[in-house]
Order: C-alpha cells, then sequence, then structure tokens
C-alpha cells in the first residue's frame, strides 16, 4: 500500500502526462512545416526576381547598345522581317566611315562593327533574346527607329518575359 501512494504522489510531483508531451509534439509540428513551406517559397521566389532581373538586364544593354549607334548613323537599314539583322553606318568627324551590324543568332544578339572597311570586331550585346517577330524586332521610318526587344529565360516550366520598347532618332544628315 505505501508503495502505490508513492506511485501517486511521485506523478502529481512533476513531469508531463503523455497528452502533453503529444500537444507539444503536434505544436512543434506545425511551427516546423510552416518555417519550412516559407523558406521554399522564399528559395522559389528568389530565383524568380533572378531570372527577372537577368532578362532585364539583357533588354536594358541591347537597348543601349543600339541607341548609342542609332544616334551617330546616318543610314539606318533594318532587313528581314523583324529588322534584324539591322545595319546602321555613319561617317564620323575624321572621315572615317563605320558599319554596324546587329544580328540575332542562338537567342544572342551580337554587334558587328567595321571601321573604314578594316577588320570586323564582333561583341555579344546580349544573351537570351527572344527572336519571335513580334516580341523583338525594329522598324525604321524617317529617321526614327521604334525598337522593342523581348528577353526570354525558362526555368521550371515557366518563362519569363520582359519587353522594352524605345523610340530612337538618328542624327540629322549633316
Amino acid at each position: 500500500m505505501k508503495t502505490f501512494r508513492f506511485i501517486i504522489r511521485r506523478r502529481k510531483d512533476g513531469g508531463f502526462s503523455i497528452i502533453e508531451a503529444v500537444v507539444s509534439l503536434l505544436i512543434v509540428s506545425i511551427i516546423s512545416l510552416g518555417a519550412t513551406m516559407a523558406n521554399a517559397q522564399l528559395i522559389n521566389q528568389t530565383a524568380r526576381n533572378d531570372n527577372y532581373i537577368t532578362a532585364d538586364r539583357q533588354t536594358l544593354n541591347a537597348i543601349h547598345w543600339i541607341t548609342a549607334d542609332m544616334q551617330m548613323a546616318q543610314t539606318i537599314q533594318p532587313s528581314g522581317p523583324a529588322g534584324f539583322p539591322l545595319t546602321l553606318q555613319w561617317v564620323t568627324w575624321d572621315n572615317s566611315s563605320s558599319q554596324v551590324v546587329y544580328s540575332i543568332n542562338n537567342n544572342a544578339l551580337s554587334r558587328n562593327i567595321t571601321v573604314d572597311a578594316g577588320l570586323p570586331s564582333i561583341t555579344l550585346i546580349a544573351n537570351y533574346i527572344n527572336p519571335a517577330e513580334d516580341l523583338t524586332y525594329c522598324v525604321s521610318s524617317n529617321g526614327v527607329l521604334t525598337l522593342k526587344i523581348t528577353s526570354s529565360l525558362t526555368e521550371g516550366g515557366k518563362t519569363i518575359n520582359v519587353s522594352k520598347v524605345d523610340k530612337i532618332t538618328s542624327r540629322p544628315n549633316l
């Protein structure tokens, strides 16, 4: 009898009951599940943000280079259904002639410049350029080039398209 009383008293002295332990484990599990889901969402969103920033930088870089050359151009010759390859020509103040050809090959925009019929210099301007005619094109009218550049990145079955449109005026014939 003394042993039984000791056990009863011992239970009341401290420790957790099985119900308290299960409830505590359930609460910790719910918190851990929420933290894991939030972490997975954060990783996925970071990858999407990185893709958007990459595509945005590619379009801005393409527009920057074409704008710089277009503002010097005296002759503008878009070709093909979407206007690429785009040929720009000008004569500088020291009578050297320059010709720049922008072309899209394998989703990359390249710049090929030739000065005074010398050796051409080819520069990769932007990657991930979408060559579809409705997404990337240039149209010249009265010395104004309307340029639309679209970069597309695909990851995990989702495609991110970033498009920029710019109207660029060439220099007047002097």
